[in-house]
């Protein structure tokens, strides 16, 4: 101990090894006696560990738990020939029929008592009073391994009024420093370790639960199911394997976090709104289980203990989680991130982004805020979106200050679909004097790779000379037209000249596409402030 986090077993296992051993032992159907029954499961299994895996196996998938057994002691059968016979008992009933079958099998096999994080276990509870479960260590190979074919054969729902067989590999043969993390045997030299537990530390333990191993995760931080804000904010991060998402809850909604994606795991930072406790559960699910439609398992559990609370921090409603770019964003085509923590503060009220795509990409970029009654074709005025080559710039204005949700889709370019939602951030500005004006209007034939140089404001200032620069190619003239009709020379690709506002509400920059046509194309809306 601790877990040196190279084998979820206690011994190297190949369950690939065991397919048709598994496969068999499934399909024993023998009732008659427990002597009949481990003489058929022993025809196809020669070694040891295979008449093991045979025993184990029949009994996850043969015997259910007993419900009405655990609720009603009178009604308890834990003999093994009746446990074969009803096919259903409690734990005890389960390690019995285990050990005498692997007796009967000539393998040496104790059955173990103790204390257990199992169902309706609550988060820091003390264990005090006899043993609650009951489980098996088997010695094979030269080694005493531990096994629970209670918690093998599946689950009891919360209520503790129905039993599912779902089969858990977990709990086979499993690492001593990982099966004492629900179980602490009455003997603590039935922990197998070096060093021993005490009932404190099993108490005040993280409960990983088996989810988290099988997921492939590996640490949590903090480790101890307990954990305080400081100045309103409590954070914890997993560490596992590449390409998993996660997910949260704070007291059953989704809300009061920011959830970073890292390559190896993720990163949250919780703001509880009220003092007090509060329960967090992470759930994670391996990426490529879109396809599958797997659903999130819960893996960690928390209370989180609220001193006092961050009144500055705002979740506006359209944050999404994770926030932030990831591995997740990447595979989507948006690769070296400018920015790659979830949240951007900005004094000014401007920020400006930049991603290689290494995708054929169309993107999409939509702004949101809870407060200051915009809407939200308004706010998409505030980004502005250059395209050079595989190189993208956001560029953001603010409104005005506040919390504000930065949205980015996107498409394949040749896709004449809609655009998917790919990730967001959290920008914010506490500078109450902030605010921009959005940037000129596009019209359609605006293609991504042009660039307004200058005047970035859609507001042009009244009765002045106003200098223009825009980076267009593939155009034959540039004429902006306010009062009159000013033509922009080009200089290398980019189109330069003055305009003068005097009598006039509205400029537009258009377009000669061709020399040959006499058709110009509007591709650019300015405003001139009301004196």
């Amino acid at each position: 101990y601790p877990w040196d986090k190279s084998s979820l077993k206690s011994m190297p296992v190949d369950l690939q090894q065991f397919k048709n051993l598994d496969a068999y032992a499934l399909k024993v159907n023998v009732k008659s006696s427990v002597e009949e029954l481990v003489k058929a499961l022993l025809k196809q299994a020669r070694t040891d560990l295979e008449k093991v895996r045979a025993i184990w196996m029949w009994i996850c998938h043969h015997i259910e738990y007993d419900i009405v057994g655990y609720h009603n002691k009178s009604q308890r059968l834990t003999k093994a020939e009746e446990v074969l016979q009803r096919g259903k008992s409690v734990c005890e009933g389960y390690a019995k029929l285990f050990e005498q079958m692997c007796s009967l099998a000539g393998i040496q096999c104790k059955q173990l008592s103790g204390h257990s994080k199992g169902n309706g276990y609550k988060i820091g509870q003390s264990f005090t009073g006899k043993s609650d479960h009951a489980w098996n260590a088997v010695y094979l190979e030269g080694r005493w391994h531990l096994l629970d074919s209670t918690w093998g054969s599946g689950s009891v729902d919360d209520s503790f009024t129905k039993f599912t067989y779902r089969y858990n590999e977990f709990y086979f043969l499993t690492h001593p420093a990982l099966f004492i993390k629900d179980h602490f045997p009455d003997n603590s030299n039935w922990q197998l370790l070096k060093p021993t537990l005490t009932l404190q530390e099993f108490e005040s333990n993280m409960r990983q639960n088996s989810s988290f191993y099988r997921l492939g995760l590996l640490a949590a931080h903090p480790d101890t199911p307990i954990i305080h804000t400081v100045n309103g904010k409590a954070s914890v991060s997993v560490d596992g394997r590449p390409g998993m998402l996660f997910t949260f809850k704070l007291n059953g909604t989704k809300k009061y976090g920011l959830m970073a994606l890292k390559k190896h795991g993720m990163e949250l930072d919780i703001y509880p709104q009220t003092t007090g406790s509060h329960r967090l559960d992470i759930f994670a699910k391996p990426s490529r289980a879109e396809a599958l439609g797997d659903t999130y398992d819960c893996v960690l559990e928390y209370i989180v203990e609220c001193q006092s609370v961050d009144k500055a921090m705002r979740f506006p409603k359209d944050l999404n989680q994770p926030v932030g770019p990831s591995w997740f964003s990447e595979r989507q085509g948006f690769l070296r991130p400018s920015h790659r923590e979830p949240t951007i503060h900005t004094n000014d009220g401007r920020c400006c982004l930049t991603f290689t795509l290494g995708k054929d990409i169309s993107v999409l970029s939509s702004l949101h805020c809870d407060s200051g009654g915009l809407a939200e074709e308004t706010r998409r005025q505030h980004i502005m979106q250059i395209r050079r080559r595989n190189q993208l710039e956001l560029k953001v204005h603010l409104p005005h200050a506040g919390t504000f949700v930065l949205r980015i889709y996107a498409k394949k370019r040749t896709d004449p679909g809609n655009y998917d939602y790919v990730f967001n951030y959290l920008i914010k500005c506490l500078n109450a004097e902030v605010k921009w004006p959005p940037f000129p209007l596009r019209y359609s034939h605006w293609m991504e790779d042009y660039e307004i140089v200058e005047p970035l404001s859609r507001l042009l200032p009244a009765n002045r000379n106003v200098p223009f620069k825009l980076k267009m190619h593939g155009v034959a003239k540039v004429l902006v037209q306010a009062g009159n009709i000013y033509t922009l020379t080009n200089n290398r690709g980019c189109w330069e000249g003055t305009c003068n506002t005097s009598g006039c509400t509205e400029v537009f920059v258009m377009v000669h596409e061709n020399a040959n046509h006499s058709f110009y194309s509007h591709v650019l809306k300015y405003e001139v402030e009301t004196q």
